[in-house]
């Protein structure tokens, strides 16, 4: 998918349209799709950055995924906001909520709940799938009375520079789903910059985090149980939006998806691995990509973290920790930081 076009806004359906898409990709500095894209490829192993996976196939297999009885992270972080969700929209204190890659928006919408009670609230939903923006903001909006929904089509960073372009008062950011670990320190660094950048001292960020746990726990977690294949159909998509959008020739049976954890980096690691070497040609990235017989391609990361270790790495960017709330197991939590003024 490429977001952007001609820049006007495109009114979705709802009681009283009050869904709006707009398509926030023509930054002219942004750092071309393609560039990330080559970038990735050329790592070693090398790999695809997250985003790319999540076109409309992509999107609906992940819901399937979240539907998979070992795949705990939704229905704890589920619970979570179930218990707790008044008390975050009251300590988020505003009503623009900023959501980075919202998906379906499920579980966001408790939230919404909450803080819909204390405020008008007017929800910016970013993501890269223009249909499931469309689908869940019109959904939102035929549900909960007086909300607002202007969904932004594009990356995290492409959002993120339209919010400070547009200035209107205090905001939240939202980053639910254990998302923040689907990519390394140096990635996750730099969207924590753009992040501050797009806050003012006193704003809120709000962030979901699976913790650190045992191997057999997180393998169950990221493969597909038997008799399905969510999990395999999610990371076999990225070759297919290879092919389809850089003229690549990936033959999906060529590779057999799997998840292993790397416990020196507490990294779930989702991998395409050759069943013989491959080198293939990716004509619209000028590159080829080479995988020997039993390597892999990196499809997804997940990192596991330690809570005062992300504590550290958040609060290295300007934030301090508020509150946080976590499972009766301790192995999942909500952390919500607030934006110092020094920074």
């Amino acid at each position: 998918m490429r977001p952007g076009g001609n820049g006007r806004a495109v009114t979705g359906p709802g009681p009283r349209a009050r869904t709006r898409i707009l398509p926030v990709a023509d930054r002219g500095d942004a750092v071309p799709e393609e560039e990330v894209v080559r970038d990735h490829l050329g790592r070693t192993p090398p790999g695809l950055p997250p985003w790319l996976g999540y076109d409309e196939a992509g999107s609906l297999l992940f819901e399937r995924i979240t539907e998979l009885p070992a795949y705990y992270l939704t229905r704890v972080e589920r619970a979570l906001l179930e218990r707790h969700s008044a008390e975050v929209a009251e300590l988020l204190g505003c009503g623009r909520i900023v959501e980075l890659g919202s998906g379906s928006a499920k579980k966001t919408r408790l939230l919404l709940e909450g803080c819909l009670r204390l405020r008008p609230t007017s929800y910016l939903p970013i993501d890269v799938d223009r249909s499931m923006l469309a689908s869940s903001g019109a959904a939102l909006c035929a549900e909960l009375d007086g909300l607002e929904v202007t969904g932004l089509w594009g990356r995290y960073e492409d959002g993120l520079d339209w919010l400070r372009a547009h200035a209107g008062g205090p905001l939240a950011v939202v980053f639910l789903g254990s998302t923040f670990g689907n990519a390394v320190r140096e990635e996750r660094g730099g969207l924590l910059r753009e992040i501050a950048r797009s806050l003012g001292p006193g704003d809120a960020f709000l962030v979901s985090a699976d913790l650190d746990k045992d191997r057999e726990t997180l393998e169950a977690c990221y493969n597909d149980p038997p008799g399905d294949a969510a999990f395999a159909g999610f990371r076999l998509n990225y070759l297919t939006r290879l092919n389809d959008l850089y003229g690549a020739e990936f033959a999906l049976d060529d590779f057999v998806p799997r998840a292993r954890y790397n416990a020196d980096t507490s990294t779930v690691e989702g991998r395409l691995v050759a069943r013989a070497d491959r080198a293939v040609p990716v004509p619209g990235l000028g590159v080829t990509v080479r995988v020997p017989r039993g390597g892999f391609l990196n499809v997804g990361y997940s990192v596991k973290f330690d809570e005062h270790g992300l504590a550290r790495e958040v609060g290295a960017h300007g934030f301090d920790l508020q509150a946080r709330w976590l499972d009766e197991d301790a192995g999942y939590g909500i952390f919500l930081f607030r934006r110092r003024g020094d920074g």
